[in-house]
């Protein structure tokens, strides 16, 4: 019998078959030896051990046609990146850098703003423009008040999509509504440093409605960018390229060139100084960092 896998805990898989239920299944030793782990999102082939107790062995995994390494899921067909306008305020880096993991990745990311009901037509006037001009659809939602919900269905159809963010910034509350169930444990902002407290322990796959799951990951408050060098990093900004052919030198990397037709445009308001800015420090970790 094929189905997905949906959560993975202590050696256990969950493996929802469309139309039965799921199923509590172990893996077949031989995947050990070949040193292949099955992973939440993984279309799998499983034998039944007792129909009744919904008990199975994971006897094949199928191919995937896409993988992540963290959170660690397959068969992802997109992402949607969630931050709050507020309460926690959202730290625009660490999106830059959430952004570029998924592009490196080969993920297809969309940006949302939860708690749209804490801010201003001018925030999202701003934000919208300048993650629109990079590439990226923005969705400005509010949990609390059920706004936008249906609009992020639309979207959400059809696909897998694995969801991230920091903690504290809805993730949970909004799953909650998409899914229409409460089966998301929701959490509270600490006061003291506003990050909220870690509600999800592992990445869960949650079936929306035929052929539509959402994965849902562990909150995150910093991101190594992985796979990216000094050389490469402009390339993931994609509102530098149209302004590059003023650049003097082919190899520039808009930081201390001379003549830099993307700091021009920054000079001009027609790059956002937020995005530029957060390019500069990941830069400059970047070129700082050790090497072994």
């Amino acid at each position: 019998m094929q189905g997905k896998i949906i959560k993975g805990i202590a050696g256990f898989y969950y493996v929802n078959v469309e139309g039965h239920g799921i199923f509590e299944c172990k893996a077949k030793g031989a995947f050990r030896k070949t040193q292949i782990k099955p992973l939440v999102g993984d279309d799998v082939i499983m034998d039944i051990i007792d129909e009744e107790k919904m008990t199975g062995n994971v006897v094949e995994i199928l191919d995937r046609k896409s993988e992540m390494i963290r959170p660690a899921c397959a068969n992802v067909d997109q992402a949607l990146i969630i931050f709050s306008v507020k309460s926690p305020v959202p730290n625009f880096n660490l999106l830059d850098r959430f952004l570029i993991y998924m592009e490196v990745c080969h993920v297809p990311t969309s940006i949302c703003f939860n708690k749209e009901d804490l801010t201003d037509k001018d925030f999202v006037d701003e934000v919208t423009k300048t993650y629109k001009e990079s590439g990226y659809d923005v969705f400005f939602v509010s949990a609390k008040e059920e706004k936008g919900i249906d609009k992020l269905k639309d979207w959400l159809k059809g696909k897998t999509t694995v969801v991230a963010g920091p903690s504290g910034v809805g993730k949970s509350s909004l799953i909650n509504l998409i899914c229409e169930n409460d089966h998301m444990q929701t959490g509270s902002i600490s006061v003291k440093n506003e990050r909220g407290k870690h509600t999800t322990r592992h990445s869960e796959l949650m079936y929306v409605s035929e052929k539509t799951y959402i994965m849902d990951t562990p909150g995150f408050t910093s991101l190594e960018v992985f796979e990216v060098t000094t050389d490469n990093l402009k390339f993931y900004y994609n509102e530098f390229e149209k302004f590059e052919s003023k650049c003097k030198f082919r190899t520039c990397a808009h930081i201390n060139e001379p003549v830099c037709g993307v700091k021009e445009a920054l000079l001009e308001g027609k790059i956002s100084k937020t995005r530029y800015d957060n390019y500069v420090q990941i830069y400059s970790e970047l070129k700082n960092k050790p090497k072994y």
